[in-house]
């Protein structure tokens, strides 16, 4: 029996007819267009049919083209097929752009070679001597419409198709032969070592949900070996037929490094597997300042021309597609490294990559994740505690009118010098007027802040320049205008609000405008609920959300699946809870009203007791900078130990910095070391500080985010849906950040350490509630007691248990 590749008809003629250049100048308007495209397409169609001819919508086409190793499926949907009162059958391709589509001489070439290959797919089925395309383009803003007309015999439009199957054949055949090696590996594959304490019930807990194309929401906290017990099921997945593909998603480069690590274990057993990172466009830019246009960037320039041999040399030579890898490569054939590794997320069985590249608008693999679109593909999240709020911003757009004030002035400027034709930057800025207009008028009837105004006719506004933002990028003689990149950059964020606009609903957002200075008012429509977009780009495809700190359960449901049914696994840690003491010191609060020099005092002062029972490391998280700095003053005059070394976060520290501040930990060989740093920062989450590189965190207050109109808006909103909205806005993301930050303490099975809460408020139901599992036989006591309480438990931990090398001398 014959392999079967299914391709859709864009697929193929987008991949094997690209040519020319990048230009990151029109890589923003597709999302839009696509989604307001379906409702345009819908209209149109409506009105087709005529006395004249017949007139059928959204005809799904399926070709089968058989060779000697595989079978190749080509489906697609024609918009619409005419049939004439003369009997003469027409392919309608309807195509929804901004901008006028006055201006369009001739369709796009690809967009025409999708019509032709609906067409040779009727043509050949309906045994045609010819046949006709009409391309049809419909304005957004204008709903103008624009029709182009062509016609084919069955020899010219059957040759077109065959040739483009015949450029595909290498592709075929590689994808057959190589789909059959991975396969059979993946099904031979055995778990690479012996299984930890529940590790094996956890595997089985992943593969459940795959096979069942079901979504799980997995707490597994340090230790249980998560990724490779989500990895593993996984690939068994892929050689079962399950799933084709594997996305695993990070918010950070550390956690995507322990998915390659993983995936790299079971290439030493056995498995053949091609996996691809991708990493931020600007991260592997090959230019010192990074430009994707082609006449600022060599690689960008002829990319697409050169591009598929590039990526086929790849394919059939190398599996494991590092930053290096694809430099090298991209750097010997002169294309970008950025969209070589989008490319190879085609072809690779696992894709490493951040949550915007699935769940994101603007950055998603369109090829894979849209909405509407379903595929078999695999997704797993980790550290799935941060999705909820990258997924808020991503679905939450705002423009402020000091900055559009600024872009007309800029558009005005250009026109004025004789640099660009006039008329349409000129309409462009009085659109952009308008919309500072609006601003200032709601500015004026609600005040320096208002929630849920009218938006309707600043949205209107706001299209009507997109529309016209789009026509001055199609028109060659203003493209120059985007050279300015306080221009393109306003240009990508009215596109980003126009798409957000589309989103909008009662039950995901609320809207507000707010003056933030005495020439600002800003609009922003923000997501509060993003489960329903999230879900618009995961469809019906199984997933695994996991984390360590995934409590409350149903709080990441309702804000990221708002499915209940969902699965939820909470994996037992397999670490010896008595390694690790956990303190709730209750004669501390951190509430803004108790702050002085009286309670820095008292903290300085627990911080002494906690580090200086064992020699080792310490770091003590704090709610704010301000925060910190008080007690830090107060420790280095009053407390501090002559023989310990102290360090602080500082606001603007550079990768190195940050860098440096961790090997302090790592490296110390001996002494004490006390880090100062700041709850919910770059140092309470994703570093990983294993054995004594540290044996102690003092958590200062319960985490609560800051009180500002944007999270009392959250919390008015979750009252109205009478789900807790001070729990929702405020308590879950605050004990979210305190469970990180307990976390970095113990991180392998030798490890040891204390934890310690300073705040009176851990003592209530609300937040004992949320303690993990590992936490049942914490102690509550004061700051008077702490020191003889800590010393305690370093003497029992000591009996039986070799010391650390802090006390090795």
């Amino acid at each position: 029996m014959k392999d079967t590749i299914s391709i859709s008809v864009r697929q193929l003629v987008e991949f094997i007819l690209r040519s020319g250049d990048i230009d990151r100048r029109r890589s923003a308007s597709s999302t839009e267009a696509m989604q307001l495209g379906s409702m345009i397409h819908r209209k149109l169609q409506e009105e087709q049919s005529g006395e004249d001819y017949d007139y059928r919508a959204e005809v799904p086409l399926k070709y089968v083209h058989e060779a000697d190793e595989y079978e190749l499926v080509i489906e697609g949907r024609a918009d619409g097929i005419i049939s004439t009162a003369d009997s003469q059958i027409i392919v309608d391709e309807i195509k929804s752009i901004y901008g006028d589509v006055r201006h369009l001489e001739e369709p796009k070439e690809v967009h025409l070679a999708q019509a032709r290959v609906y067409a040779a797919i009727v043509a050949i089925q309906r045994s045609l001597r010819e046949i006709g395309v009409r391309m049809t383009y419909c304005s957004i803003d204008s709903m103008e419409i624009k029709y182009f007309h062509f016609s084919y015999t069955i020899g010219e439009i059957t040759q077109f198709f065959k040739e483009l199957i015949r450029a595909y054949h290498r592709w075929a055949v590689f994808i057959v032969q190589w789909k059959k090696l991975r396969n059979k590996s993946a099904s031979e594959l055995e778990f690479p070592y012996p299984y930890r304490e529940g590790q094996k019930e956890l595997a089985a807990n992943v593969y459940r949900t795959i096979y069942h194309r079901k979504r799980l929401f997995l707490m597994a906290p340090t230790g249980v070996g998560k990724t490779l017990s989500v990895t593993f099921p996984a690939v068994k997945a892929i050689g079962e037929g399950r799933t084709d593909k594997i996305f695993y998603l990070t918010g950070k480069t550390v956690t995507g490094q322990a998915a390659v690590e993983a995936f790299n274990v079971m290439v030493s057993r056995g498995l053949e597997i091609k996996t691809v990172v991708i990493a931020g466009r600007e991260k592997v830019c090959l230019n010192e300042v990074m430009k994707c246009y082609p006449d600022e960037c060599p690689y960008a320039r002829g990319h697409f021309d050169r591009v598929n041999d590039a990526l086929y040399d790849l394919l059939t030579s190398v599996n494991t597609y590092s930053r290096e890898v694809l430099s090298d490569a991209a750097l010997k054939a002169g294309i970008c490294p950025y969209e070589l590794a989008l490319d190879l997320a085609t072809f690779a069985d696992a894709v490493i990559c951040d949550y915007n590249y699935v769940f994101d608008p603007g950055a998603a693999l369109s090829d894979y994740f849209a909405p509407g679109k379903d595929g078999n593909e695999l997704v797993l999240v980790d550290e799935a505690h941060n999705l909820v709020e990258r997924a808020r911003d991503m679905y939450s757009a705002a423009l402020d009118s000091a900055r559009i004030a600024s872009i007309r002035k800029k558009l005005r400027a250009a026109v004025r010098n004789g640099e660009f034709p006039k008329r349409i930057p000129t309409r462009a800025g009085t659109q952009l007027g308008k919309l500072v207009k609006i601003l200032d008028g709601l500015g004026e009837v609600n005040g320096d802040f208002a929630e849920n105004v009218d938006k309707d006719e600043f949205i209107l506004t706001a299209g009507r320049a997109m529309a016209l933002f789009e026509d001055m990028l199609d028109a060659r003689e203003l493209k120059g205008l985007f050279d300015d990149e306080d221009i393109l950059n306003f240009y990508f964020e009215l596109s980003s609000f126009n798409f957000t606009a589309g989103l909008y609903n009662d039950e995901s957002y609320v809207n507000y405008i707010e003056r933030t200075h005495e020439n600002n008012i800003r609009f922003k429509l923000m997501c509060v609920n993003p489960s329903s977009n999230l879900m618009e780009y995961l469809g019906k495809r199984s997933a695994v959300f996991f984390s360590a700190t995934l409590i409350p359960v149903g709080y990441y449901i309702d804000l990221i699946s708002g499915d209940r049914r969902d699965y939820t696994v909470y994996a037992k840690s397999t670490f010896d809870n008595n390694r690790c003491a956990h303190f709730i010191i209750e004669d501390v609060s951190s509430l803004y009203k108790q702050r002085g020099e009286q309670t820095y005092n008292r903290i300085a002062s627990v911080i002494k007791d906690i580090s200086s029972q064992r020699e080792g490391n310490y770091i003590a998280f704090f709610p704010s900078y301000s925060f910190m700095d008080e007690v830090y003053d107060i420790y280095e005059e009053k407390y501090a130990d002559p023989a310990a070394r102290t360090v602080k976060q500082d606001k603007s520290m550079s990768e190195e910095a940050r860098n440096a501040f961790l090997e302090g930990f790592r490296e110390n060989r001996g002494g004490s070391l006390v880090g100062f740093c700041v709850l919910g920062g770059v140092f309470s989450e994703g570093i990983d500080l294993r054995e004594d590189a540290l044996i102690g965190a003092i958590i200062v207050g319960t985490g609560l985010p800051m009180l500002t109109k944007e999270r009392e808006l959250l919390k008015k909103h979750f009252d109205l849906m009478e789900m807790n909205g001070f729990d929702y806005a405020y308590r879950f993301p605050g004990m979210i950040k305190v469970l990180q930050a307990a976390g970095r303490v113990i991180r392998t099975e030798k490890d040891l350490g204390v934890v310690a809460l300073l705040d009176e408020r851990f003592t209530g139901r609300g937040y004992k509630g949320l303690f993990p599992a590992e936490w049942e036989n914490i102690t509550e006591t004061d700051s008077y007691a702490i020191a003889e309480e800590v010393n305690e438990f370093w003497a029992n931990v000591n009996e039986g248990i070799p010391q650390l090398r802090f006390d090795e001398g």
